[in-house]
């Protein structure tokens, strides 16, 4: 097999090296509780509450607004679970897009059959929601609008300071899923009137298996998991001390070095889009082309399956996936890519590359050379493509 090219970062990072130093201490020698009482515990509750005041600095929150999760999904889960069991009497009504993580959506679907009411709004054919069909929304019961930061799958940024702003304007509670813009865009918390937000550290390098909750003061939630007064006796459970230590390590890190980051990143980008596009015929780019990650390139290409794509790129030491990892095992085509307005035969051919920093030139030119050669034998075998190009050699006579 050929050199590796990971190009499935929006799945997960790896883990910096040096986040892996400031872990291991919490594994081998500083291992307390850091909820017991004793001297050597203490070492442990100092670790976590200056990564606290470490997350918080970075976004423009206060230590005390901050929550330590497992991960985006219990964060999602959280805010909008605790939204509805809190503000309830207000109104059964939320907000938010048919392009979420199903993290979002599935908590919606499943608060609905709580009775609730939840309005789905449309997206453009380049994945942004409408402001005014946003606020033409808003009900006099409505008491939460979750709209993502930006897309898991297409990369686009939503315009969250003007969703907040419209939140803000009618009292609405406004949370969004961070978790692939969280250290990869700017955010603060005292700009953006945002109310809740969710993030995971494996996605800019930190470790599996921890995450936040930026919650505002004010925001009065109820305990999530019970069990123990952790995390303000709102999250129970024996504090993830490395886990923690690592995410603002990774977060410290990834925000020092964004704008360095975020111009090279996108540059590569940039150059393995203008390629695929120039170079392989009948090929669309997913997501809006300016208002995008700066590690995102999602492509569909006509007449193929977006499976046999990825089998082929594997062959050859590409790592890439068709959309959410959260969905991979799934033959149904990418409710982001209907939600744009492709029909299913288009969606199924889908490809998400998302770089990391390491992402070279040379291996943006590796992949762009590796895709015409796969998507040309794919289409080679396919009777739509053939029926297609005949039809277009008849149009042309």
């Amino acid at each position: 097999m050929e050199k590796r090219i990971y190009l499935d970062n929006a799945a997960t990072t790896a883990l910096n090296p040096e986040v892996f130093e400031a872990m291991k201490p919490y594994f081998l020698e500083n291992y307390s509780n850091p909820n017991s009482v004793y001297t050597f515990a203490q070492q442990s509750k100092k670790a976590v509450e200056e990564a606290r005041e470490t997350i918080a600095s970075l976004i423009g929150a206060k230590p005390n607004e901050i929550y330590f999760t497992a991960g985006g999904s219990e964060s999602d889960n959280w805010a909008i679970k605790g939204c509805a069991d809190a503000f309830s009497a207000k109104g059964k009504h939320m907000i938010t897009t048919k392009i979420e993580h199903h993290a979002v959506l599935h908590t919606c679907q499943y608060l609905e059959k709580k009775g609730f009411e939840v309005t789905y709004l449309d997206v453009d054919e380049n994945g942004l929601v409408s402001l005014e069909e946003l606020e033409n929304a808003i009900r006099q019961d409505t008491v939460l609008i979750s709209i993502m930061f930006a897309n898991n799958e297409i990369g686009t940024i939503e315009p969250i300071r003007e969703i907040g702003e419209i939140a803000k304007k009618h009292g609405v509670l406004f949370h969004t899923d961070a978790v692939q813009a969280f250290c990869h865009v700017p955010m603060r918390m005292d700009e953006l009137n945002i109310d809740l937000l969710s993030a995971s550290a494996h996605k800019f390098y930190g470790p599996k298996g921890v995450g936040f909750l930026y919650l505002r003061n004010g925001v009065k939630l109820g305990a999530y998991i019970h069990g123990g007064a952790q995390e303000r006796a709102r999250r129970a459970g024996t504090s993830n001390v490395p886990g923690i230590v690592g995410m603002a390590k990774a977060a410290e890190l990834a925000v020092q070095h964004m704008e360095e980051n975020s111009r090279k990143i996108a540059a590569v980008r940039d150059h393995l889009i203008e390629r695929v596009l120039a170079e392989i015929p009948y090929t669309r780019l997913n997501g809006h082309r300016e208002l995008r990650l700066p590690n995102n390139a999602n492509f569909c290409f006509r007449f193929i399956e977006g499976e046999s794509l990825l089998i082929m790129l594997d062959q050859k030491g590409i790592c890439a996936s068709s959309g959410s990892a959260c969905t991979s095992g799934s033959l149904d085509p990418s409710h982001v890519l209907l939600a744009i307005g492709l029909p299913h035969e288009i969606a199924h051919g889908s490809l998400r590359l998302t770089l990391s920093e390491e992402t070279t030139m040379e291996e943006a030119d590796q992949v762009a050379d590796s895709l015409k050669g796969i998507v040309e034998r794919l289409r080679s075998m396919s009777p739509l493509y053939e029926d297609f190009v005949k039809k277009q050699s008849e149009t042309e006579k």
